[in-house]
């Protein structure tokens, strides 16, 4: 009998982010395939009968290539296991989480995909900064840097405003804060490197677009990192000089209280 698939987010790294029905579903797997970035220092207890797979991948290293993850689920599941995917942050978020679904619909596996608390938000507020605020900020972007920008991608996100939210950015940050500069965005808009968000050695990194890369490489920056670029930075509760004044400001724009 052919078993089945449940594709999990599991957040930015905190069990506790975990939603209920990932909970459900990791105490009936048979089988856990889990990456570098999900919850994994509790799935003994979360998944207490299942079988766990290490399927993570770092940057420049790949334990299991893509095609074998998705050939490991297919096999286990038409073996009658009850498959548990967990992934880090939103499995449809830069995740691949929908090649994961295809490749069990080609092999006639029934897979439901279950949301996760992605990072692009999660990480940013838990150093305090909101991707839009009133007054400030009315919409945001999520980029992946895995890969360097186009000279058109550079213009359309300096071009649109708002917030920018950066996954997989650490490497290719000196061509995109070069990128952005050049299409126009100011040297002094104030950017935020949040590593390792939401585990005991989160650690936040400010600077101004002109000097985030110099900063970050003083400060020793490494992924996983999420960048956040735009006026919001400095709504940051870090004790920031000018972010009481930012609020008031945005308040006052907006016509209300902020």
């Amino acid at each position: 009998m052919t078993g089945r698939v449940t594709l999990i987010g599991g957040g930015p790294g905190d069990p506790d982010l975990l939603t209920v029905r990932a909970v459900r579903a990791l105490e009936q797997a048979d089988v856990v395939l889990y990456d570098r970035l999900a919850p994994r220092s509790e799935l003994e207890r979360m998944a207490p009968r299942a079988l766990l797979v290490d399927v993570g991948k770092r940057p420049g290293h790949h334990a299991v290539p893509q095609e074998g993850i998705e050939a490991l689920l297919v096999e286990h599941a038409l073996s009658g296991a009850h498959v548990v995917r967990l992934k880090g942050g939103d499995p449809y978020v830069f995740g691949r989480g929908g090649e994961e679904v295809l490749a069990c619909h080609r092999a006639g596996v029934p897979v439901e995909v279950v949301p996760g608390v992605t990072s692009a938000i999660s990480v940013p507020a838990a150093a305090g900064i909101p991707v839009t605020h009133r007054g400030v900020s009315h919409l945001f972007t999520v980029v992946s840097g895995h890969a360097p920008l186009t000279d058109a991608e550079h213009e359309h996100l300096a071009g649109l405003g708002g917030t920018i939210v950066v996954l997989m950015g650490v490497n290719t940050l000196p061509s995109l804060a070069a990128g952005l500069m050049r299409s126009g965005l100011t040297p002094t808009t104030p950017v935020a490197v949040v590593e390792r968000g939401f585990r005991a050695d989160q650690r936040t990194t400010h600077a101004e677009l002109g000097d985030i890369v110099i900063a970050a490489g003083l400060a020793g920056v490494s992924s996983p990192a999420v960048i956040v670029i735009g006026e919001v930075v400095r709504l940051a509760h870090d004790g920031a000089a000018d972010a009481v004044a930012l609020m008031e400001r945005a308040s006052a724009l907006a016509g209300g209280p902020a």
